[in-house]
């Protein structure tokens, strides 16, 4: 690969261009973002090499998307159609169905890599960039068998070089089983901080009281809204029903301590506490 394009150089696309820069020094990394300040910034960090147009897609040897999944409904049809023959286009969005149904028909769906690298922090644009983002991290890769076989292969071999984990998933499989362990804890991050948001204008010395753990839960919730809002729209009936299943666990414990049942409460603890290992084994 000699000439790449990131479109969206914020964290995610930041980062592709970090790491591919440091595994192949030689190849010229391109940009296509809609925030000018960004591009400026994405330059001046030395994240890209120059900003170009999508007329020059066709030049391109693998072009990613990074941009809210609203964005990429629009944005990669246009991509398709500017590409040359043996360019692979993946993007990096948190859904797979609806991005997968838009261009199902696509004279260049072949082209086309549907994928989801699970990786980032709550921090957005260029200066969120950070090398080995993706190093151990699991990447979903949805519908391989609609990408050319040589071109699925010139982005599997990136991810592998990158460090990635590759997991097949079916784009409905992935957005039902996604909104439990991503979209409900995003959800979950941003209500807490907004409770506390709340109560802290009547006790402003709330804050100083936060510990590490209450960072920690809530650290979710300065992710962008401009990015997570389509993706709770885009994935809402998977997320509906997680926020239901998630209300009745509450309502229970809640229940639970009205009644003064605090055995119980500490069996729906200890049961739950056997996600350490569960974790502990992915990693």
């Amino acid at each position: 690969m000699k000439h790449i394009a990131i479109i969206g150089v914020g964290l995610i696309g930041g980062s592709f261009a970090l790491d591919i820069k440091a595994k192949y020094p030689e190849v010229d990394i391109n940009a296509i973002d809609t925030n000018k300040t960004h591009i400026e910034e994405a330059k001046s960090l030395g994240v890209i090499d120059k900003e170009i147009s999508f007329e020059d897609l066709n030049q391109m040897d693998l072009v990613v998307i990074a941009i809210p999944v609203d964005a990429t409904l629009k944005i990669l049809p246009k991509v398709l159609d500017n590409i040359a023959d043996n360019t692979i286009v993946f993007d990096a969005g948190s859904t797979k169905e609806d991005i997968c149904k838009a261009i199902k028909n696509h004279k260049n769906r072949r082209n086309f890599l549907a994928a989801h690298p699970i990786a980032g922090t709550e921090h957005s644009g260029p200066k969120a960039a950070i090398n080995g983002l993706f190093k151990d991290k699991t990447n979903i890769i949805c519908e391989v068998e609609e990408t050319a076989f040589k071109l699925q292969e010139k982005a599997l071999t990136l991810f592998k070089d990158l460090g990635m984990r590759i997991r097949y998933m079916n784009p409905k499989a992935h957005d039902k089983h996604i909104a439990y362990v991503s979209h409900l804890s995003h959800i979950s991050a941003f209500m807490l901080g907004k409770t506390v948001i709340e109560k802290e204008k009547n006790e402003r010395d709330i804050f100083d009281m936060a510990g590490s753990g209450f960072e920690s839960t809530v650290r979710l919730a300065k992710s962008s809204p401009a990015m997570w809002t389509p993706i709770f729209q885009q994935n809402k009936i998977n997320v509906i029903e997680t926020l239901e299943e998630y209300i009745n666990n509450l309502k229970h414990f809640k229940t639970l301590m009205e009644a003064d049942d605090f055995q119980s409460v500490f069996q729906e603890m200890e049961s739950t506490n056997h996600i350490k290992k569960i974790l502990n084994g992915i990693k």
